[in-house]
């Protein structure tokens, strides 16, 4: 890849009908300036995919995790329904009261984890939309320069 300061150490033959040096040298000042904008901007640009790249894969963890506390809240939900169902062969009533309220806590439970499982989803959407919208316009800003270059 070619860096700032490979263009600013270029060095031109010079021949009898050749370009104004004065000229030539403006003009590779001027195109070393942007250039180098352009690099500053390109590596910023790749810091921040990094950063977004790492956060994403925390969220994709913490994901995984919720999903995996979700499945082993509903075994655990599981669980309780059956070890209650045979405590009520025993004991009538107070066992259907007991397994009543269990299920309604484990219900609770993966309610508040399906609840922030979707607000996680939302959040990482959104983050993922802005981040798509600025590397966008960062592009879209950096063809708009190269084309006038040209």
């Amino acid at each position: 890849m070619l860096t700032p300061l490979d263009i600013h150490n270029k060095e031109f033959k010079r021949s009898f009908r050749g370009y104004s040096e004065e000229e030539v040298d403006e003009f590779l000042d001027r195109v070393i300036k942007d250039y180098e904008q352009l690099y500053r901007d390109n590596m910023e640009l790749k810091e921040t995919l990094e950063r977004i790249n790492s956060k994403l894969e925390h969220y994709q963890h913490m994901e995984n995790t919720l999903h995996n506390t979700l499945v082993i809240a509903q075994e655990t939900a599981e669980e309780v329904k059956l070890n209650a169902k045979k405590e009520s062969e025993l004991l009538m009533k107070e066992g259907e009261i007991r397994a009543q309220k269990l299920v309604d806590e484990a219900t609770l439970k993966v309610r508040r984890a399906l609840s922030e499982y979707d607000d996680l989803k939302k959040q990482t959407s959104v983050y993922r939309t802005r981040m798509l919208t600025l590397i966008q316009a960062q592009m879209e800003m950096l063809k708009t320069s190269q084309e006038e270059e040209n």
